[in-house]
């Protein structure tokens, strides 16, 4: 049968029998929640980066401004073409020697290409033709002039099956397509592909005097995708600082957090491996932040279990020496038994047996109530309690079970003192009182009394017991709390007290946040003791 993997091996950290597997990637963290920090900032940091890298938003004001500037300028420089190259009446016609002259004499950005068409779609003055920038293609073969007029771009010819050429193709027909919406006197702004095969910004105006389009005014700009690549490498130190900023920050959340972590689930497991009895890891606890609070937490806890498993033992040991007595007594009583034949000596060892038994019974009621007890306090939660009621309730139960030649028990509070509140346990507070009140009767004349009493002092509720009887050693003041404590006066019932009650109401009142002594009342006359009082100290609860 396999056994269930401890809480350490859940959460992927090794035990302190194991040493971590590392793999190729020798500078990640060997736990998993410090692997996991440095990929999701990693991840969120290259979402930012990706997105600042796109640009699209960028891009597409880039875009949009670039048509802006080259339809003013294309709508002045067709205006300025048209009013000034514009010959011919009634039928107009436009100039293309004066108009190439006046493309060329009006200044125009290196990054920008102006290119004048006719109205036949043939190109007619191009900004590069007079700029000292030099392209160089293979010249498409000659045609025949009778092929026909047609939109002739100075383009690559060549075969489809060319890389080059097809792209040229395609940037030619989206050309012809662009002009030949603009020869229909409709505008033309937007992207499209260029020969080189980069996307340019281009925009053609149909140049018109009246209702006649004269020729076509294309502007072209090829910088956006410069300017988008110059952002980038601007971006790239900031990119390159935020990526080892991450890194760092993630190196040192591994060392501020999973490497603590790591520690203290190994402490776990030391513990779980019954090598220490509680977790210590100093450096951790003495942190001033949640992982601190959490070390200190866990040493706390361990601590308390420790000292609960060494009471549970002193318990199981104290248990099995007060059995041993009465079981003593009675194998002794029982092997007699058999060899007395007087009948009055047999009564008398029937007597020692059936008061061994009830003292075995009431040994074995009152350890039953006492190892219950840690958890009856831990089931139940606190809830506001009167004691002024619970103490009468208490004490008129005695009251009406009261025989002749017992002790009355009787209770008294001030008037004015109408209800005391506190937070806890009913039950396990009545079981308190019983106990008190039981003790001080064992130790009561038949004709003596118990008085119960109720106050408060500094806020806290006081309960009191007093007794008539021979009063406690000032030395025993104390050992009385203890566990199977039974000093009883010379007269007293052997047996009739199991000497866990006392125990058993300090482990209650201890719980509730309280306190309980025992004192010696003097004689009023002074000199001698009046008999013993326990007190009960409780904080009172807020109504």
């Amino acid at each position: 049968m396999q056994s269930k993997p401890s809480m350490a091996s859940d959460t992927g950290i090794a035990s302190p029998e194991r040493q971590p597997r590392r793999g190729g990637w020798r500078w990640l963290p060997s736990s998993r929640l410090g692997r996991l920090i440095i990929v999701l900032n990693l991840f969120g940091l290259a979402i930012l980066i990706s997105g600042a890298l796109v640009l699209n938003e960028l891009r597409r004001g880039l875009v949009n401004a670039r048509i802006d500037s080259l339809t003013t300028q294309g709508e002045l420089l067709a205006t300025i073409i048209d009013q000034a190259a514009t010959v011919g009446e009634p039928e107009p016609m436009m100039d293309g020697a004066y108009a190439s002259q006046i493309l060329q004499l009006l200044s125009n950005p290196r990054s920008q290409r102006a290119r004048l068409f006719d109205a036949e779609g043939r190109l007619i003055a191009d900004s590069y033709w007079v700029s000292d920038r030099v392209e160089w293609r293979t010249l498409p073969p000659a045609r025949a002039r009778d092929e026909g007029p047609g939109l002739d771009l100075n383009l690559k010819g060549g075969s489809e099956t060319d890389p080059e050429s097809a792209e040229a193709a395609k940037a030619q027909a989206a050309l012809r397509a662009e002009v030949t919406t603009a020869l229909r006197g409709v505008h033309w702004a937007g992207l499209r592909d260029g020969a080189d095969g980069e996307r340019v910004v281009s925009v053609s105006i149909p140049i018109q005097h009246v209702q006649a389009v004269l020729g076509v005014l294309t502007l072209e700009a090829r910088d956006v995708d410069e300017i988008i690549a110059a952002e980038r490498a601007a971006l790239l130190p900031f990119i390159l600082i935020a990526i080892a900023v991450s890194l760092m920050s993630s190196l040192l959340l591994n060392r501020l957090i999973a490497h603590p972590v790591r520690r203290l689930a190994r402490a776990a497991d030391r513990v779980r491996l019954a090598r220490a009895r509680a977790i210590s890891v100093p450096d951790i606890s003495r942190r001033d932040d949640e992982l601190g609070d959490l070390s200190r937490a866990l040493e706390e806890m361990t601590h308390a279990l420790s000292e609960r498993i060494d009471a549970i033992e002193r318990f199981a040991a104290d248990v099995a020496h007060e059995i041993r007595n009465p079981l003593t007594s009675l194998r002794s009583a029982v092997e007699t038994l058999g060899l007395v034949e007087e009948p009055a000596a047999r009564d008398r060892l029937m007597a020692v047996l059936q008061n061994d038994v009830r003292r075995l019974d009431r040994l074995v009621t009152d350890i039953s109530n006492a190892s219950r007890l840690d958890a009856e306090l831990s089931r139940e939660p606190p809830a506001p309690v009167d004691l002024r009621r619970l103490i009468s309730d208490v004490v008129s139960l005695y009251q009406a079970t009261a025989r002749t030649g017992e002790p009355t028990v009787t209770f008294t509070a001030p008037e004015t003192l109408e209800a005391v509140m506190v937070s806890g346990q009913e039950g396990a507070l009545g079981q308190v009182l019983r106990n008190l009140i039981d003790n001080a009767r064992s130790f009561s004349a038949s004709d003596g009394e118990v008085r119960v009493a109720l106050g408060h002092q500094r806020g806290q509720a006081q309960i009191t017991v007093d007794d008539d009887g021979p009063g406690i050693p000032p030395e025993n003041l104390e050992s009385i709390f203890e566990r199977f404590y039974t000093s009883r006066p010379k007269g007293a019932a052997f047996g009739g007290n199991s000497g866990l009650g006392l125990s058993i109401a300090r482990q209650i009142i201890i719980a509730h946040g309280g306190t309980v002594w025992a004192e010696n009342r003097p004689e009023p006359a002074g000199g001698g003791v009046a008999g013993a009082r326990f007190t009960v100290a409780l904080p009172e609860s807020r109504r």
